[in-house]
């Protein structure tokens, strides 16, 4: 069986508050979870448990100041400031803060993690084995999920590949660099007639100028360098704005591949 992997360029991963309290904690759904945490004692031995194993989705991190408000339905203010941060503020303990963010927030809170080494970025992003991928989606500025600090992965995880570590760096040759988020990812995924500059396949181009610009404290940043953006050979967006065309297609799995 083949087995491929993917990274994205950056030393501090996003991810739901609550995927980071203990396995038992997040027991039987949200309304169960957020009782417990209603609990102050349970509290405590959650947060006994976080001193002792780490956070579940990360395992050991330097405090709660590793991990900071990323986007709150209920806290947009507090965006980029970090639980141990709040916390103090507060004159409570972190897990006071987090219980009442996920109360208030109906479980939704986003927050980002400090967790990764410099070298390790580096080193996976070198990895033939390792191609590259945003883990992100779609984010529109002027909707819900669009607020606060959304990781800057989703504006900027390929221009940064792109420009810093293969351009400034010299990390990656440029050519190796595209291949790990066109060629090598369409193969990986089984997709035909895309991820390659080849007659009849499915055309998306960007040029070797681009370079990210999205940053934690400002992630609402988009690339630079863009000058387009083509989709299955049409261009939809020009210079930043949409032309209104819309080339996409859903993609399906067939015997033959995906397409």
């Amino acid at each position: 069986m083949a087995v491929d992997c993917d990274a994205y360029p950056y030393t501090f991963a996003a991810n739901p508050l609550r995927n980071l309290l203990p396995l038992r904690a997040q027991e039987a759904g949200l309304a169960a979870m957020l009782a417990r945490l209603a609990e102050p004692q349970i509290r405590a031995r959650i947060a006994r448990e976080v001193d002792e194993r780490g956070l579940t989705s990360f395992g050991r991190v330097p405090s709660w100041d590793a991990v900071s408000i990323s986007t709150s339905r209920t806290r947009t203010r507090d965006a980029g400031r970090t639980i141990g941060d709040l916390a103090r503020s507060a004159g409570v303990a972190p897990l006071d803060v987090v219980a009442k963010l996920l109360a208030a927030d109906e479980g939704a809170t986003y927050v980002a993690v400090f967790s990764i080494d410099e070298a390790d970025v580096r080193t996976l992003l070198r990895s033939p084995a390792v191609l590259v991928g945003s883990d992100g989606r779609a984010v529109s500025r002027e909707s819900v999920a669009g607020q606060g600090r959304p990781h800057p992965r989703f504006y900027g995880t390929f221009p940064r590949v792109l420009g810093h570590y293969a351009r400034e760096l010299g990390l990656l040759l440029l050519p190796d660099a595209v291949a790990k988020m066109t060629g090598a990812s369409a193969r990986a995924l089984g997709l035909r007639d895309r991820g390659l500059l080849r007659e009849g396949y499915r055309a998306d181009l960007d040029p070797a100028t681009i370079v990210d610009c999205a940053t934690f404290e400002e992630p609402h940043r988009y690339p630079a360098g863009l000058v387009a953006t083509i989709v299955n050979g049409v261009t939809v967006v020009r210079y930043g704005r949409h032309t209104g065309a819309l080339p996409g297609r859903v993609l399906r799995r067939r015997a033959g591949g995906v397409a």
